[in-house]
């Protein structure tokens, strides 16, 4: 806590506004944006291993939310946190979410990236998401610094794998099979474990308990729909990436507007149908299969915008 106190004694308006913009570079939507530009319209095997990597440092994190139940700073001192960060500290402290996502995000194209500059500043964009964590009184130290290993180990254990799998459809199957299971487990885990009584009742069973679940059948959902919509691309599509630039604004942007749509739209109408958990399952599937696999059916009419005709002579 000490060293939390001594950061929020530098605190000001300004310096709070550049922290809490920082922070959102930690956030689900901008990793999901990321790895999804970087499938639609750079290489699709980037955008797979962006993905393996954001899925499992999420399974890792939730786990070790719930194994080691640690509560959030503000909540043994409600005056160490930021106001306007409450909404993104909800939960389990430890590990933070936030910096292993960062990691996963931006280091993952550090891992590609051949210039050295570009490497650089990814890793201190990654390095910062992590000081807005403890800046805006999140998480403590510890948080922050297992997010990061968690988020560094798979960013370089999993690149090899990815790039030996781009080569074999078995090794894809089988990587995607591991991380499957690997959610399975996680899900038995939440959902079998007799937690304690403390975790099951108010706040701890909305905020931690609940939330854990439920990522839990959303990355189960995602991770059977990135399946599916690698067996359309490698057995029947084979979508091309290249575009010109007007062609991959329009492919980016109209794409990522009709994901969120899905996403966000599905929500309030599967919560009509119930309250169960593996909704979520299937409103992820449905967003990765049509990210993954109905989308990049439309790839060739954006190849053809922005193309100048020349008139024959």
């Amino acid at each position: 806590m000490d060293f939390l106190y001594t950061l929020a004694s530098l605190r000001n308006p300004v310096l709070n506004a550049i922290m809490q913009a920082v922070t959102y570079f930690g956030e689900e939507l901008l990793f999901m944006a990321v790895a999804l530009v970087l499938f639609w319209c750079v290489d699709k095997w980037k955008g797979y291993y962006i993905l393996a990597v954001g899925f499992l440092g999420t399974i890792a994190t939730q786990w070790l939310k719930l194994v080691y139940r640690v509560p959030r700073p503000w909540k043994r001192d409600p005056s160490i946190l930021v106001p306007s960060a409450k909404s993104g500290a909800t939960g389990y402290s430890f590990p933070s979410g936030h910096s292993q996502s960062a990691v996963c995000t931006f280091g993952g194209i550090a891992r590609f990236a051949k210039k050295t500059w570009l490497r650089i500043v990814l890793i201190l964009l990654f390095a910062l998401v992590a000081f807005s964590r403890m800046y805006l009184g999140a998480h403590f130290p510890t948080d922050v610094a297992v997010g990061l290993a968690i988020g560094i180990v798979l960013v370089f254990v999993m690149y090899p794998i990815v790039q030996h799998a781009s080569k074999s459809p078995r090794w894809m199957y089988g990587l995607l099979g591991c991380m499957i299971l690997i959610n399975i487990a996680y899900v038995a885990y939440v959902s079998l474990y007799p937690f304690p009584a403390d975790v099951m009742l108010g706040d701890n069973y909305t905020d931690n308990y609940l939330e854990g679940l439920a990522n839990g059948w959303k990355l189960l959902g995602a991770l059977l729909g990135l399946t599916l919509a690698y067996t359309v691309d490698w057995k029947k599509l084979h979508f091309s990436e290249k575009a010109p630039l007007l062609g991959q604004i329009c492919k980016i942007v109209i794409g990522l507007l009709l994901v969120v749509g899905i996403q966000k739209g599905l929500k309030p109408v599967f919560k009509m149908i119930s309250e169960k958990p593996y909704w979520d399952a299937i409103r992820y599937f449905l967003v990765v299969v049509f990210a993954g696999a109905i989308w990049p059916i439309t790839f060739p009419i954006w190849q053809k915008v922005g193309v100048k005709k020349t008139s024959k002579s």
